[in-house]
């Protein structure tokens, strides 16, 4: 943890005791949708979506997870949730290999091979039933609406990563999320 998180930790910590407004709750009852800001004795502060920070915090529980295709590696879905006209997947790699977890063109698409350096264009999600795959967004200049410029994650190092796709229809209630390089995360349930 760098000082830089440990104080922004501690004020947000001390603001919630002054205020009275710190609440001691169980394991129990901190949703698999908590972050980091809101349980300050468990964890650290959570990076914003437009940027990627490798933490070693206490994880919130998975709803689905994998194992990757390097030993010591797994990717972890914390959300996926329906939203206006998107769907929003919000995943955790962890790297608990004595090796750095590498991304520069592994987790982007094919087909956007030089957009997608270092980013997570690649992941795809499946119908199976409906028989339809869907690809992450992509803006007017192609570029991937996920996260970007992720730096490698150290061993034994976490990072924190989101992607747009477009939703599927309302029936589709579970869906499989492909991550490259880690098994398919079959029936994924969809929130709302």
């Amino acid at each position: 943890m760098t000082k830089k998180q440990l104080t922004l930790l501690l004020i947000v910590f001390a603001t919630f005791c002054l205020c009275g407004c710190f609440k001691k709750e169980s394991k129990e009852s901190v949703s698999p949708s908590s972050t980091a800001a809101n349980t300050p004795a468990e964890s650290t502060a959570k990076p914003s979506p437009s940027s990627t920070t490798t933490v070693a915090s206490a994880p919130a529980p998975a709803i689905a997870q994998a194992d990757g295709e390097t030993a010591g590696t797994k990717v972890e879905v914390q959300e996926l949730k329906r939203g206006g006209n998107s769907l929003m997947l919000k995943i955790t790699l962890v790297n608990d290999s004595d090796k750095p977890l590498n991304f520069g063109y592994n987790f982007g698409d094919k087909d956007n091979q030089i957009k997608d350096f270092n980013t997570i264009g690649g992941v795809t999600l499946v119908d199976s039933v409906g028989k339809k795959k869907y690809f992450v967004v992509r803006d007017s200049e192609n570029t991937c609406v996920c996260s970007s410029n992720i730096k490698d994650i150290p061993p034994k190092g976490r990072a924190n990563l989101w992607a747009k796709f477009p939703p599927p229809p309302d029936d589709v209630q579970k869906i499989s999320i492909i991550v490259p390089h880690f098994s398919p995360m079959d029936d994924v349930a969809i929130s709302r």
